[in-house]
């Protein structure tokens, strides 16, 4: 069994990454070194293959060509040992509209064996302490995705992977949130140019390529 990585080692590394839907070539040519503690900003038009790449990471698709090494293990042989150090977030924030988010979360904190006092800790954190028993389908769309973040680092993962994580947060909710995410490597989709700031790595895809950023989003 691979022992973990150690700090220096990297997080992820792709070589010639390939996905297929059917026919369709999702992702091609995908090559990539993200060093530990590190932040890769992917950023590319609708259907470049962002998402796709995403749940590839998250071992929620298998590759069709290339290597896949996620966290020292490679995929999708280790899928398995990969997925327990994993938080993704993706489109769908992957809870129950009527559960409460107390109910939510400690639902996720046993799957995980993690204690209740981490929960309460993450209501407070991301402001949801107020509404914690309410239903979710009470909740505005920046409060379900408070919740889905929350839900996203509630095992403390060594990577999340995050899909468009700022969608439907406002400003001032989203440097909430930035210390739950901080020290953590992750990898974040982006329409938006300027997310490059916050970044460590940059990758641009167009039509599931890598694409200079110059022109990424020419049409």
């Amino acid at each position: 069994m691979p022992s973990p990585p150690s700090p220096a080692s990297p997080a992820i590394e792709l070589d010639a990454l390939e996905r297929r839907y059917g026919e369709r070539v999702a992702l091609a040519g995908v090559s990539l070194t993200l060093p530990a503690g590190a932040t890769l900003l992917v950023l590319g038009p609708n259907g470049a293959g962002k998402s796709t790449l995403l749940r590839v990471l998250a071992t929620l698709l298998r590759p069709h060509g290339g290597s896949v090494r996620v966290l020292g293990d490679e995929l999708p042989e280790r899928a398995w040992a990969v997925r327990r150090r994993i938080g993704y977030l993706g489109h769908e924030p992957l809870l129950y509209r009527d559960l409460s988010a107390r109910e939510n979360l400690t639902l996720h904190a046993r799957l995980h064996k993690v204690a209740a006092a981490r929960v309460e800790e993450l209501l407070a954190d991301v402001g949801l302490a107020a509404r914690a028993d309410d239903p979710l389908h009470t909740y505005s769309r920046g409060m379900v995705q408070r919740c889905a973040i929350a839900r996203t680092v509630l095992h403390d993962p060594a990577l999340v992977l995050l899909d468009e994580p700022r969608a439907n947060l406002d400003p001032g909710a989203a440097e909430i949130l930035e210390p739950l995410l901080a020290g953590r490597t992750r990898v974040v989709t982006s329409h938006d140019p300027a997310e490059a700031e916050r970044a460590d790595v940059v990758l641009g895809l167009r039509a599931g390529r890598p694409h200079d950023l110059e022109g990424l989003y020419a049409t």
